[in-house]
């Protein structure tokens, strides 16, 4: 049996980049995943490349609209059956700079899709307690740890993520179990500004002296969500290639 036989997901953002690789790490491991981003075309071509139908599904829309989010769980319990896990990986970040001088209204937008829609998601795929238990991961990152430069609102919805998935925990024991991963630099299209141009010097501070791959969030988070971390729940597990202690250490 593999970890995720018989588990039926919901995997926001996930037409690329991180998200992609979750979905192709649960598939792997045997579960069905429903896949959500704004985008129809790119959901299609990440459903093919997640083997077609019989794996993977996916519905288009914006993660921080409520209509979207109940299609979306309809939509897979109908054709898969009722989800049991749940895995929040959209976040935005579409301003850059000091908090003095961000546009609230951007902020406002900011927090909306990283912290409410995350929160509305486990509202709609929970509503009941699923029969044999449940799983959420919620992706954080290690800009909620320390202040990230240039990005610092990003993090702190992130450190809004972080605490919203311990209160979750709490709340939803035991018939759910709610996680996160905070991963460092990841090689993705979002994360392209961090390294571009500079990815060897970018690597020397990490003491894996490589950046992060989508195949390394998703073993985090598929074992998180497998049964394997049964007495596993609140918890913020820091995917980083040891960043973050190095920082500390200097």
């Amino acid at each position: 049996m593999s970890a995720l036989s018989g588990r039926v997901a919901v995997i926001t953002g996930a037409s690329r980049g991180i998200g992609l690789g979750i979905a192709r790490r649960f598939v792997e491991e045997g579960a069905k995943v429903c896949i959500t981003a704004r985008k129809a075309d790119g959901l299609e071509e990440a459903v093919s490349a997640l083997g077609g139908a019989v794996n993977a599904t996916y519905v288009a829309g914006r993660a921080d609209d409520p209509e979207h989010r109940a299609e979306a769980v309809r939509h897979t319990a109908d054709l898969f059956g009722p989800p049991d896990v749940l895995v929040n990986n959209t976040g935005i970040n579409p301003v850059y700079g000091d908090l003095l001088g961000l546009d609230l209204a951007a902020a406002r937008k900011i927090f909306e899709v990283n912290v409410l829609s995350a929160l509305g998601w486990v509202q709609e795929v929970f509503r009941k307690p699923p029969d044999r238990g449940g799983a959420v991961v919620n992706v954080s990152s290690v800009s909620a740890l320390q202040p990230p430069g240039g990005i610092a609102f990003y993090g702190v919805t992130k450190a809004a993520l972080n605490h919203l998935t311990a209160c979750l925990a709490v709340e939803l024991a035991p018939a759910v179990r709610v996680n996160a991963v905070a991963p460092a630099v990841v090689k993705t299209r979002f994360a392209t500004a961090m390294y571009e141009g500079r990815e060897d010097e970018v690597a020397a501070q990490y003491p894996m002296r490589r950046l992060g791959l989508p195949r390394d969030v998703a073993g985090a988070v598929a074992f998180l969500a497998s049964d394997d971390a049964g007495w596993i729940t609140g918890q913020t597990l820091v995917v980083d290639g040891g960043v973050t202690l190095a920082r500390r250490a200097g």
